[in-house]
């Protein structure tokens, strides 16, 4: 179940809200049977990761598609590769407000982090991509970005004599084409998994996994923050788009989607997954920290429009309740595998 629903009916119904609202550990209420059940159920972790049937998973598909995300001919000036805005050692980002393109342009959005976009049902900010095969060929023909045209692509990586071999063992028969190019990037990025973190290890049924503070956090979390409205599910995202009543005049969603009012000034739902690892915040890095993004909530948006998404209100959250949101957001970073850059073909 991938909706905060679960949330709402198991500490609801069966009276957790009141006794988790209290000083007395959020945690020490778990012997309740049911309520822990339907917790871990809701957030658990699935077993697989999803692979499209025309693009199933193999190693050498893998290890091509690693080889093609770290290597720089892929852009057109030789120096920037996927892994330049989504960097393993900055949780799949870049670190910077807004990313950084071809001949240094500052682009006029973050870089999203690829933490679990296997499950993802639409791609970038705004949602113009549908599958991680036409995202992964977006930013190289992009001029602002890779500013590689893709008629040019094919032939710059057909002249690597050692990516012959690497795209027969992943494709065979196919040979190099755009198409087997974006299918090799999207099976390695659809292998960017979060680890288990405090939070799984606390749902599973580890009282001592996170803090007192952050226990209350979660509560809040699902209740008068109303974060759950939209940072639903295992990797805490709807894959939704909303105005949140960030300031700008970058029109998100609606730039795709014209003539529908809610999709003004929205953007995608971002995962929560590692959030501590990827300041600054929002698509255009406005927030510079975690306080300051519950801040923007707890005011109910900063910009007031037409568009304002229905669940963005004042929350009237005290200091000490700010703070549990966040020290609860914290818990869900994990210990992720370290990522091994790999030689490139010559």
């Amino acid at each position: 179940m991938d909706r905060p629903t679960f949330c709402l009916l198991a500490l609801g119904l069966l009276g957790l809200g009141a006794q988790l609202a209290t000083a007395a550990p959020p945690a020490a209420i778990d012997h309740d049977a049911p309520a822990r059940e339907a917790l871990r159920v809701s957030y658990a972790r699935p077993a697989a990761t999803p692979f499209p049937p025309d693009n199933a998973w193999s190693a050498a598909r893998e290890t091509l598609g690693r080889t093609l995300f770290f290597d720089p001919r892929l852009s057109a000036s030789g120096i920037i590769a996927c892994a330049t805005c989504h960097n393993p050692g900055l949780s799949w980002g870049d670190g910077l407000a807004r990313g950084v393109g071809h001949q240094s342009k500052t682009l006029r959005r973050r870089s999203p982090t690829l933490l679990n976009v296997a499950w993802a049902e639409a791609l970038f900010w705004d949602g113009r991509a549908f599958t991680l095969e036409e995202q992964a060929l977006g930013p190289i023909a992009s001029p602002d970005e890779m500013n590689m045209p893709l008629e040019q692509l094919v032939p710059k990586i057909q002249a690597v004599a050692g990516y012959e071999v690497l795209f027969e063992r992943a494709y065979p028969g196919e040979g190099i084409s755009t198409q087997t190019i974006a299918k090799a990037i999207a099976t390695f990025e659809r292998t960017v998994v979060s680890a288990t973190a405090p939070f799984d290890r606390w749902i599973a049924g580890d009282e001592s996994a996170i803090s007192k503070e952050a226990a209350h956090g979660f509560e809040l979390f699902n209740n008068k923050a109303k974060c759950a409205s939209c940072h639903a599910g295992w990797r805490f995202t709807d894959d939704s788009f909303h105005d949140i009543g960030a300031p700008g005049e970058d029109r998100g969603r609606a730039g795709v989607l014209e003539g529908i009012e809610a999709m003004e000034y929205a953007f995608k739902t971002p995962t929560l997954r590692d959030v501590d690892r990827r300041g600054p915040y929002l698509h255009d890095g406005s927030e510079p920290t975690l306080e300051s993004v519950v801040e923007l909530y707890d005011l109910g948006g900063r910009v007031k429009r037409p568009s304002l998404s229905k669940d963005i209100t004042p929350l009237n959250l005290t200091a000490e309740e700010s703070r549990a949101v966040v020290a609860f957001m914290r818990t869900l970073t994990s210990d992720d595998a370290l990522v091994t850059v790999p030689r490139l073909p010559r």
